[in-house]
């Protein structure tokens, strides 16, 4: 036994740091003056220029590296709060020598955050002497109890870091390295029902997996491969979204979306030469027309500008003087171009590019449609003969009669926005085959005519008398009621 501690002094003797050990003179007490002492005189050892006062812990190594952090915030996390007061108390000659500039950081800052800049200068303890209750006051304070800080663990299973993750916390996503614990995160994370959180995982996914484990994966999770697909269009990564396409075998969705670049392409004839090459994708047979129709249409919209830009600069054309042109042509939708057409070129022959007759073949138009847009063109130019001309239709005896695909109660209604005259609303309002609707629109459009003629076919003296009061008195309106009424073979009481 006294050989065993006679080398164990030796070799505490022999250190480099002087360790605690139970034969020194000094009572515990007396350490713990001696350490105040020293940290009131840190001024006078900062201002010192001596490099060789390190700061050391138990483990030899210098307090505030990285190596002691590590080990100190491990320790901290398995042992008790107990024992570290009493290593504190054991080791009190510790705090016997302080560094010049000690580290700013501590272990209470480690778990709260914190980062306290102050002077050595102006440090100094309590002036109460420090006893055993002292150092106990000031040892729970290196770290949080365990409960506090266990939102910076890195231990969560997959389901506890979705959980977390739908609450708003933060979480790191980087501890799943292997590809199963991947996985299963994607697959907890599609449970929850979450998007935001299957989509945060995903991007997680596709900065840490192949492309190809990716897609392989996302193959049979048909939601998150619906997440990520909506995710890369909406971010814009095209060649991305084609790859997963591609290895999806959708050759269709493939051409959609390098047919949407043409949405990025400013210049016309850039914009025509790439709809060009767009045609040969391997479309379905009704997008494949589309897609030549949209091509024939910029083309045509091409030479249309063009020559109408002539037309309006060289002032030849009255209609370009009289309503000048409020926007170009280029990239407009097919209706806007036939309504453009229908207002600048209504009268040109059918084989001319800009005729609203060639593009109504060329496009195939519905009859529908057609008089639709030719309507409200004409109308706004206030061009009734024109309107009387499109909405007459000649039978194959020669007799005509008028005609209205659209119905004649929105053909009143687009002339009457177009403050068409009466005497034109009253034509049409007339050829309104329900006779309740006749009525409302012929009274909300004033058409007196119209009201008084329906009333008298319908026989009814009561309805035409009311009528009477609402209009002028010595009218030509109010003479036409009186004769009806006064005609007693014609209305029934």
């Amino acid at each position: 036994m006294s050989r065993a501690r006679a080398d164990e002094e030796e070799y505490w003797h022999s250190s480099k740091f002087r360790a605690f050990t139970f034969d020194d003179e000094d009572d515990e007490l007396s350490q713990l003056k001696e350490s105040k002492r020293a940290v009131n005189s840190l001024r006078d050892i900062v201002d010192d220029d001596d490099d060789d006062l390190e700061r050391v812990s138990w483990s030899g190594e210098p307090v505030g590296s990285i190596s002691w952090s590590i080990k100190e915030t491990a320790s901290g996390s398995t042992g008790s709060l107990e024992g570290r007061d009493s290593s504190l108390q054991k080791g009190s000659s510790s705090y016997a020598a302080f560094p010049k500039q000690a580290s700013s950081y501590s272990l209470s800052s480690l778990f709260k955050g914190e980062d306290h800049h102050i002077p050595y200068g102006q440090m100094s303890f309590p002036s109460e002497s420090l006893t055993d209750t002292g150092v106990k006051n000031y040892a729970p304070e290196l770290r949080r109890p365990k409960a506090e800080y266990k939102d910076y663990s890195n231990d969560w299973s997959p389901k506890d870091t979705v959980r977390r993750m739908q609450r708003g916390k933060v979480c790191s996503l980087e501890r799943f390295r292997s590809l199963q614990d991947k996985l299963v995160l994607l697959d907890e994370a599609v449970a929850g029902h979450d998007g935001n959180v299957i989509t945060a995982v995903l991007i997680f996914l596709k900065r840490t997996l192949r492309r190809e484990i990716l897609f392989r994966e996302l193959e049979v999770r048909q939601v998150a491969l619906c997440h990520l697909i909506h995710f890369l269009r909406e971010t814009g990564e095209q060649k991305f979204l084609l790859d997963l396409l591609r290895f999806l075998d959708r050759t269709e969705e493939v051409a959609l979306s390098q047919y949407r670049e043409h949405l990025n392409i400013q210049d016309v004839e850039k914009r025509r030469e790439f709809l060009k090459g767009c045609i040969g994708l391997p479309f379905s047979s009704e997008d494949t027309s589309h897609i030549q129709d949209h091509f024939t249409l910029l083309e045509r919209q091409i030479i249309i500008e063009a020559n109408d830009r002539h037309l309006e600069m060289a002032g030849q054309s009255e209609i370009f003087r009289k309503y000048p042109r409020k926007a170009s042509i280029l990239n407009m939708p097919l209706v806007t171009t036939l309504f453009y057409s229908c207002f600048y070129h209504y009268t040109e022959a059918e084989g001319t590019f800009s005729s609203p007759t060639n593009l109504k073949k060329t496009f195939k138009i519905p009859d529908k449609q057609y008089v639709l847009t030719a309507l409200a063109a004409r109308a706004k130019l206030r061009a009734w003969n024109d309107v009387d001309v499109l909405l007459t239709t000649k039978n194959w005896l020669g007799y005509t009669k008028k005609k209205a695909p659209i119905g004649f109660h929105r053909v009143v209604e687009i002339l009457q926005r177009n403050s068409a005259p009466v005497q034109v609303l009253q034509e049409y309002v007339r050829l309104v085959e329900d006779v309740e609707t006749r009525l409302n629109l012929a009274t909300k459009y004033k058409c007196h005519d119209v009201v008084i003629e329906t009333y008298r076919d319908l026989k009814d003296r009561i309805q035409l008398t009311a009528y009477k009061c609402k209009v002028e008195r010595g009218s030509a309106e109010e003479e036409k009621i009186n004769s009806i009424l006064n005609n007693t073979v014609r209305i029934a009481y």
